[in-house]
Order: C-alpha cells, then structure tokens, then sequence
C-alpha cells in the first residue's frame, strides 16, 4: 500500500526525536496504521542539523512554505512554535489539503477556533495530542474514552518546571529565586522562564482541553492566571504541616453559570494521589459523571515522550485519512455545530476555599478582631494554627483555612484586615481544593 507522505516542519529536540522513534518503530506502526509513515521532507533553518539528524535519508529544505505547498505531502509536522509564521504555515497547509499534526499548545489556545474552522471547511485533520502533556495520551482519554461522561472538572499539573521548582522548594526550603537557578542549570528551565513559572503554559493547555471537556470554543484568553513566582517557602512549610502540598493547578470545571478556566498555585490535600507527583513529571485528574474521577500520568515533554504523542497522531490521521470527513472523531470532541460558547466565569465568583497567612501583632484581641472580619463577609474558618513568636520578636504568624467561599467575599475581608493596625504587612492568600 502507498506510504503517507509526511512533511516535517522543524527539527530541533521534538522533530529529531519524532524522526528517530519513527525510523525505529517503523513496522510496529505500519502493522498498526495499516500503510507506512514516511517523513519524506524536512524543513529547518539550520540544514547542518537537519542533515546530521536524518543522515541525508529524506529531502531536506530550508524553506517551509514549499513543503506546505507540496503535492507529495499529505500531512504536515508543525513543530516550529510559536503564534507568528506556524499559524501562517498550518493554515497554508489545511488550504493546500493536508493534514496537519502539531505540538504547539500556544498556536492552537491563541488561534484554535480559526484553524479548527478551517480544517472543518477543507475537509481534514488537525491533530495535537502532544500539545497538551506530552507523552500523556488526555487528548484522546477527554475526546473518545470518556466520551460517555458529562466531564465534571479537570484539574492538572501540566507544566514540568513549575512542578519540579515546587519540589525542589518543598524538599529542601529554599526560595523560589535560588530553586529557579537550579532548574535553568539543569535545563528544566529556560533561559526566559516567564512563559512557565508566570503559568501562560499551563493556561494555554488548560484552555484545550476545557474545550474538549465542555464543548466549549477555546477561551485562552478569558482564563485566570496566576504563576508561582510570588510563593513563598514558609508557605510551603506550613501547607505541608497541614497535610497539604501546594501544586501549580490548572482547573476547569463546569458551573451553572459558565465554566471556570483558571492556574494558580493550589493547596491540595496530601493524600491525594496527584498532590504526589513530583519532579518534572505531569498529571491530570478528570472527572466524569459515570467513571468518577480518573488520574493520568507520565512525562510532560522531552523528546520521544512528545514524539510517542506525535506519531500517535500520524497513526490516528493515516487510519482515517480515507474516511468521510463526517465521521471523524470531531477537533474538539463534539460535533462542530454543537461547539457552544459558554461563558467563562470570573475570579470574583469562584467559590473555593482558602489558605490565609497573616503577621500580627502579639497582643490580645487581635485574633477576634480578625475572626470578626471574617464572619462579616460570611467566611467561615475550618482550621487554624498560630505560630508563637520567636525569643525577642513581638509579631507571630496565624494561619486559617477556610471553607468555601465566593472570591469577592474573601478580597473585600483581606482588605479589612490588612486595614487593622495590629496587622503588618500583607495577608498572604492561596487556593485550596479537595478533588473529590
């Protein structure tokens, strides 16, 4: 049978790894596909590298648009990243009638709903399991093997750097800035890190697949996003003297009122299965209506975990490449014309509870006067410690979590309480949740 003719754009650590674990697997997938996948023709600026990495066994080219354009070519790699000419390039490509797999989470949370729209007029396949959690096959767990359930929430750990910086500040106490060096020397970092330790990354993966949960368009730009550069380690330390680890969470759940899209540092109960995933490694926890709560884990990026994701997708489009376009698995789970747009919920009306670290005065009655506070905006407290001032000092740290409440509520107390003269400084807050 005809080999699909595949288009490999970019050849950096991803497309090196899908071309070696392609060439080494290549009857295993051709036994699975039903015909063999070839890379045909590779382009990158850097033809050294490219070289170096197929060994001259395709058709190298340093101009992409040509291999968009090209006849021979029935799916295109998009492993560039970035908004800018990969968006110019795929949507080419779907014009041009291939098929297209991609990695890049940031192009599809930006420009999904366009390429998506696009691909669906043209008639073909747009492919991003390796988008979203690396080697982690959530794409299709959330599109096909859940598709019995009304998804519920899903929340996950879906940046690697983030979650080995808060490993690393966890297990030995130090300061984000110093754990953050370490990650940029191992290369968990990168030079820039802003992308991830602000959580855009996590936003961008969270924001596909809320809208494979809830049929929902991709909504990127409506999400709540906090990062971790903020956190403290003495945060850390409590949340664990608690029995909670503090993870950062991007979390999707639906409401009656619209859909909450939202990352931020979190407490989680300890005993949790995935308030235990450390290092770089990635989790996403989802739950249906009928399966309850289900738990994927594995690695987040790297190389072949990506390309495992990759070659799925060439696997995947090269099956149904003949089939009628109406009966595909649909881009974003349901059927296009039944992609709604809800409305996605503001901070201000999350209701959650909360984690609150306040430096005080040690005197009496100041601790009614806080819990006072509290009670005005109907904020109920669930547990409470006070750490007894050092020998010397006259301030102490008390720290309360509390039960469920509306965002507005616990911001409008805050700011009483920050207001009181016995309180020095400002009160630290984080969001915790059970899932349940």
């Amino acid at each position: 049978m005809k080999a699909m003719n595949v288009g490999l754009l970019g050849i950096g650590t991803v497309g090196g790894g899908t071309f070696s674990v392609l060439k080494r697997n290549s009857e295993e997938i051709t036994r699975r596909a039903g015909r063999p996948i070839e890379i045909t023709v590779v382009a990158d600026k850097n033809l050294e590298l490219a070289r170096k990495v197929t060994g001259g066994a395709c058709r190298l080219t340093d101009d992409a648009f040509s291999v968009v354009t090209d006849p021979d070519v029935d799916i295109v790699i998009e492993l560039i990243g970035g908004y800018g000419i990969a968006r110019e390039l795929v949507l080419k490509a779907i014009e041009n009638g291939k098929h297209v797999v991609t990695a890049n989470k940031a192009l599809l949370a930006k420009h999904g709903n366009e390429i998506f729209d696009a691909a669906q007029k043209k008639g073909v396949m747009v492919a991003f399991e390796a988008a979203v959690a690396g080697g982690i096959p959530i794409i299709k767990a959330l599109r096909e093997g859940l598709t019995a359930n009304r998804i519920e929430w899903i929340a996950g750990i879906i940046n690697g750097t983030t979650n080995f910086i808060l490993t690393e500040m966890r297990e030995k106490g130090l300061p984000f800035d110093v754990v953050l060096k370490e990650a940029q020397r191992l290369g968990y970092a990168e030079a820039d890190p802003t992308f991830d330790v602000e959580g855009i990354d996590a936003a961008h993966k969270l924001s596909i697949m809320s809208a494979i949960a809830f049929g929902n368009r991709v909504s990127f730009d409506q999400a709540s996003v906090e990062g971790i550069t903020k956190l403290e380690a003495v945060d850390i330390k409590y949340a664990e003297q608690l029995g909670y680890r503090i993870k950062l969470l991007g979390i999707t759940k639906r409401m009656p009122e619209g859909v909450e899209l939202r990352v931020h540092p979190t407490l989680i109960p300890s005993k949790r299965l995935i308030a235990n995933v450390e290092g770089a490694m990635n989790a996403v926890l989802a739950k249906g209506d009928a399966v309850g709560a289900t738990l994927y884990y594995g690695k987040g990026a790297g190389a072949e975990p990506t390309a495992s994701a990759v070659i799925a997708d060439l696997v995947d489009v090269t099956r149904m490449h003949t089939s009628d376009p109406e009966n595909r698995v649909p881009h974003l789970a349901f059927q296009p014309d039944a992609v709604v747009d809800l409305p996605i919920l503001p901070l201000a009306e999350v209701v959650t509870s909360y984690y609150l670290r306040l430096r005080v005065e040690d005197k009496p009655g100041v601790l009614a006067d806080i819990t006072r506070i509290l009670a005005d905006h109907q904020i109920s407290i669930d547990a409470m410690f006070q750490r007894e001032p050092a020998e010397g000092e006259d301030q102490a740290d008390i720290i309360m979590l509390t039960h469920q409440t509306k965002e507005k509520n616990i911001d409008a107390a805050i700011a009483s309480i920050n207001a009181l003269s016995v309180v020095t400084g400002k009160t630290i807050r984080l969001r915790m949740e059970s899932l349940l």
